[in-house]
């Protein structure tokens, strides 16, 4: 199964299919590989834990393509998902798409034929594989999806927000609102007019 150099279709990966984690593969076998060799993971229905702020409105679909380099594995996520967010103008509930392109190169952390440690020291920032052969994209996608949330999200582009006096949408009805109570110490400033 994977010849060398062909694509090859693997089963869809599911929440608990795989390794420590839905966005986690075995590819030691790819490493055995020719360069050009790739996998084909297409991902279906995995939610993973966005922290306490943030939440998946649905699963993480797309696919992931694993392609043996002379140094490693390069790895491409197509993928998309939505977020339940909260509209910063009129505070209503929105889902929010989000589409999330990776392409990150991971280097082995053990030779495949020895199991002895390779040296990390020339290229201290570069993403490894786990001692067993592992690649885990959890890391990355979480990131890259609480960089796709909009600083201030919309429910629509036009919303108008919220009424400052009595907190209804500002295009729900009509807003008469009597004047406010005035503090009696400055009555006489109500007249006031700046010539």
């Amino acid at each position: 199964m994977g010849g060398r150099g062909g694509a090859v279709s693997q089963p869809t990966v599911t929440p608990g299919g795989s390794l420590d984690g839905p966005l986690a593969w075995n590819v030691a076998g790819l490493l055995a590989d020719d360069p050009g060799a790739d996998r084909v993971h297409p991902i279906s229905g995995v939610t993973i834990d966005l922290g306490e702020d943030l939440r998946l409105a649905g699963p993480i679909e797309g696919r992931v393509r694993l392609v043996r380099t002379n140094r490693g594995i390069l790895a491409h996520a197509d993928l998309r998902t939505a977020l339940d967010l909260e509209c910063s103008r009129c505070l209503g509930d929105i889902v929010f798409p989000v589409e999330v392109r990776l392409q990150e190169e991971y280097l082995p952390a053990l030779d495949l034929a020895t199991g002895r440690p390779l040296p990390t020291d020339d290229e201290p920032d570069v993403a490894r594989l786990t001692d067993h052969h592992e690649l885990d994209l959890e890391t990355p996608v979480r990131e890259a999806i609480v960089l796709a949330v909009p600083i201030a999200p919309l429910c629509s582009p036009d919303c108008p927000g919220l009424c400052i006096v009595c907190g209804r949408r500002l295009d729900e009805g009509t807003h008469d609102h009597p004047d406010d109570e005035i503090d009696p110490r400055l009555e006489a400033l109500r007249g006031f007019r700046a010539e």
